[in-house]
């Protein structure tokens, strides 16, 4: 009996502990909240102008709105989706507030590595097929929501018979392993064949085969088009070093690729697009949200913009309410 009687005192000692332990753990969290203090864990896919400029608008829209209250863990993956997984398994290991997930590979991995703490992405054409959510109605239902960079894409296409009206082939270049590039490419492939043009796909998996493929490209084809392409936007330069001695004029899908290497492009604001989903991140934060029921927003005004100098010598004659892009 004394020593049933000396275990239920340890077994009640034990409980109290954990009570307390437990408590202590929510004034903390709930201090935390009321001092209206939050990490903010960033990771972002790759540096390029697009995903610099969300990054940027983000970081302006909670900075406006916390002051010193927010705090950023900004990571950048450098390309690599697996690094990706590793940034934000650090996030879920800190316990950070919010994370902000830049480009297709950071939401995937920030989607697979917490179902707990919140996550707003940007720089994402099409959260349906970013998360694999069939019928996606513009919520996701669970953790996640953020803005989107689609632009009208069937507007993009009708650009090659406003500029380019001589062009009969235009290939396709993109990255076979971003999964929204390859829902544009449909979409503005079924818009061009509707106009009469045919198209070729090309596609690369490594960076290290961009070269090759836009050689065989502009080999073949009239025009070219490229899509809101990471691996594409990354490596602009190279591709224009290619494009543009074979004289092959190039549609892009945003400001970024555009300006370097394409003639003209319908492109979204990303700096617009950041700065929304910072708003969206205040409302989560402090007004408790939940990015369940937060709709995915849009950037409502895309712009039609060109390269001077680039239609300039493809004879282009531009519209005059396409916008320049600066040099």
């Amino acid at each position: 009996m004394k020593f049933k009687r000396i275990l239920a005192a340890v077994l009640s000692c034990a409980l109290i502990a954990t009570s307390l332990m437990t408590v202590t753990g929510c004034n903390d969290e709930t201090a935390k909240k009321e001092d209206g203090t939050y990490t903010v864990g960033i990771c972002q896919l790759v540096q390029h102008p697009a995903l610099d400029a969300a990054t940027e608008g983000f970081k302006k829209a909670l900075t406006e709105k916390l002051g010193d209250k927010v705090k950023f863990d900004e990571q950048n993956a450098s390309g690599e989706p697996a690094t990706c997984t590793t940034i934000v398994n650090q996030f879920v290991a800190s316990n950070v507030d919010l994370i902000m997930a830049n480009a297709t590979p950071a939401l995937q991995a920030a989607a697979s590595s917490t179902a707990d703490i919140p996550i707003l992405a940007t720089s994402i054409t099409e959260y349906g097929v970013a998360l694999g959510i069939d019928d996606f109605s513009g919520k996701t239902g669970i953790n996640v929501s953020g803005t989107s960079d689609l632009a009208p894409l069937d507007q993009q296409a009708a650009m090659f018979k406003a500029l380019l009206p001589d062009a009969k082939k235009v290939g396709i270049i993109f990255c076979s392993n971003e999964a929204n590039s390859k829902y544009q490419v449909n979409v503005v492939k079924a818009e061009l064949e509707k106009a009469g043009i045919a198209v070729t796909e090309y596609s690369f998996a490594d960076s290290n085969d961009i070269a090759q493929v836009v050689t065989k490209a502009c080999e073949e084809m009239d025009a070219l088009y490229i899509p809101t392409d990471n691996k594409c936007a990354d490596n602009a330069e190279l591709i224009n070093n290619i494009a543009e001695p074979a004289k092959k004029p190039i549609i892009a899908g945003e400001e970024g690729i555009c300006k370097g290497c394409g003639i003209a492009t319908l492109s979204i604001s990303y700096a617009t697009i950041g700065y929304n989903t910072g708003l969206m991140a205040y409302e989560i934060l402090v007004n408790g949200k939940n990015p369940a029921d937060m709709d995915i927003q849009y950037d409502e005004a895309p712009v039609y913009k060109y390269v001077p100098a680039r239609c300039e010598a493809f004879g282009i004659t531009v519209p005059e309410s396409y916008e320049a892009i600066a040099d």
